[in-house]
């Protein structure tokens, strides 16, 4: 492990600590991460397209409550079915890629930095 300089950084430092050398903790930020992104997505795009929660549950078909639990970061039920629904009702579609292992941690700091 190549040296790594001093930091005063907390996020870091908890990183460095608990996260970096735990494969367990590395898959379950990763898993944690997607969730957010997933539901940061529906929300941004609910409102991007003008929509309260209701009127998009209303045009997908289910209740409220489903959307606002989908545009919770902590919820981890999320079908690609129910993705696809929400999709359609706003004009979208769902794109999903399969990347190789060792790109998945460049992957995921580009995402962070944008």
């Amino acid at each position: 492990m190549p040296d790594r300089k001093p930091t005063t950084d907390g996020v870091e430092i908890l990183h460095r600590r608990y996260i970096d050398n735990d494969p367990e903790m590395k898959d379950l930020l990763e898993q944690e991460r997607a969730n957010a992104e997933i539901a940061r997505n529906i929300c941004d795009l609910r409102k991007e397209a003008g929509l309260t929660q209701q009127e998009l549950a209303d045009r997908v078909g289910t209740s409220r409550t489903v959307i606002v639990l989908l545009e919770n970061a902590d919820y981890e039920g999320h079908s690609l079915s129910m993705l696809r629904r929400i999709a359609a009702a706003l004009n979208r579609k769902v794109v999903l890629e399969f990347v190789p292992v060792s790109q998945k941690n460049k992957l995921s700091k580009m995402h962070s930095t944008q």
